[in-house]
């Protein structure tokens, strides 16, 4: 049987907007999220709304212009940036990426599409402030070596800032202007956006600040955005719900801001993306979300206590999109999203589901310790032979395995668990020899 999406309602618009809106204000509150935006596309009316401030510290109030900080929300823009390129004519998805940026000779079978789809087995890259210390040259001829390489280009998944970088130096090659002049010029005004980036002024633009939870006094602060300038193309942009309800629309074929030819390559399953927990596939600078008989696009993204996630359906032409401005908007976005489907009839998926309990395995030989670039993942188990997860060091989180290798992230306070990832087994000997934890791919280097 084949779900449709029924965007008439039985009830008055005004009443499933004010539904809505008690929705969104009740999350907020009970979620302790200063201030978020809503917006519902299904292509005959658009409902949006917007709750609480733009600031804590200021009490600012948010405003259906707020742009927020977007986090890898950026990195569907920085895609739809090389295709129109592709589009046309001045590059190829499957030329070599190394053909335009000598920064990648060590890897000269990457290509451009892996760039975009995270199959080029590139590291994540090193953090933000590491990153301020170099230049995208320097970044990028040291990011991505053959001695770093995590599997074969085209043969696997790993979330990949770095692969980001060297697509927003794509740009600047190709079209001779920064990356903020490219996107400024070939998609935000196209799409109706006032450009705002992080580290830049806003041109008027009112601006939320993402925030965090102080755990002593209950309250939220303010916090700093931290990001690298050269690491803009992977995670720059501020965006309000409505511009992202914009490139959604442009997404799922709804305007002319992106050919149909680009839109349906971007929503191209790409075959050896098998990104775990993070989606149920990727295409280009898109991630693909099962839900009932529908497949969904869009794309999640969290700048330093922001969070903020877009979705659109291509058949039906409905788009959600959805802005925080606290880390604790995740979990609004996924209660919002069950009351869509009840109050709305929009059944959108928040994210993938945890694997059911009752199929809990043991997994002894998963122990030791997993690098991805500079970050260092260590598998152990405690006495009891439950195996934990920790990351460069941090306190270890237990995690629950599957028979079929996919593991979950149980949260030590709540017993809660959500999707982990998945181990590896080497084709050859049958060995556990990777594990990809959030996207991330890591590969074996020893016993715990």
């Amino acid at each position: 049987m084949t779900y449709t999406i029924t965007p008439v309602r039985e009830r008055a618009p005004f009443l499933l907007r004010r539904e809505l809106q008690h929705r969104l204000d009740t999350l907020a509150r009970s979620h302790r999220v200063p201030g978020a935006q809503l917006v519902v596309d299904t292509g005959a009316e658009v409902v949006a709304l917007h709750t609480g401030v733009a600031d804590a510290a200021t009490g600012v109030p948010f405003t259906p212009e707020t742009a927020v900080p977007l986090g890898s929300l950026t990195k569907p823009y920085t895609a739809a940036l090389v295709m129109l390129l592709a589009d046309d004519g001045d590059l190829d998805p499957d030329d070599p990426a190394a053909d335009y940026l000598p920064e990648l000779r060590q890897v000269p079978d990457v290509t451009i599409r892996q760039l975009l789809s995270h199959t080029g087995g590139l590291p994540t890259g090193p953090d933000s402030d590491t990153a301020a210390r170099s230049t995208v040259a320097r970044y990028l001829s040291s990011v991505c070596t053959a001695r770093d390489a995590l599997f074969p280009p085209g043969s696997d998944f790993s979330y990949s800032n770095a692969g980001y970088v060297a697509a927003g130096r794509l740009v600047e090659t190709v079209t001779g202007m920064p990356w903020h002049e490219a996107v400024r010029a070939l998609l935000l005004e196209p799409l109706g956006t006032a450009p705002a980036f992080v580290g830049t002024k806003a041109s008027g633009r009112p601006v939320a600040a993402g925030h965090a939870l102080n755990t002593a006094t209950g309250r939220v602060r303010p916090v700093q955005q931290n990001l690298a300038p050269l690491e803009a193309p992977a995670g720059a942009l501020l965006a309000s719900a409505a511009d992202l309800g914009a490139l959604g629309s442009a997404l799922a074929g709804r305007t002319a801001v992106l050919p149909s030819a680009v839109a349906v390559e971007m929503r191209r399953p790409q075959s050896a993306a098998r990104p775990g927990a993070l989606a149920d596939g990727w295409g280009l600078g898109l991630a693909l979300y099962r839900q009932d008989d529908q497949l969904w696009y869009g794309h999640d993204g969290n700048a330093q206590g922001t969070s903020c996630h877009l979705r659109a359906e291509p058949d039906s032409g409905v788009v959600v999109a959805f802005t925080g401005n606290a880390g604790a908007a995740t979990a609004l976005w996924r209660d919002l999203a069950d009351d869509l489907a009840r109050i709305a009839g929009v059944r959108v998926p928040a994210a993938i589901a945890p694997v059911d309990l009752a199929d809990a395995v043991g997994l002894p030989e998963c122990a030791g310790t997993y690098v991805n670039g500079g970050t260092r993942y260590r598998v152990a188990l405690e006495p009891d032979g439950s195996p934990t997860l920790s990351v460069d060091g941090d306190l270890p989180i237990p995690l629950r395995c599957y028979p079929d290798l996919s593991c979950d992230l149980v949260d030590p306070g709540t017993g809660r668990p959500e999707p982990g990832g998945r181990f590896h087994r080497d084709p050859a000997t049958g060995a556990i020899d990777r594990v990809q934890i959030s996207g991330r791919t890591a590969h074996r280097t020893g016993l715990a």
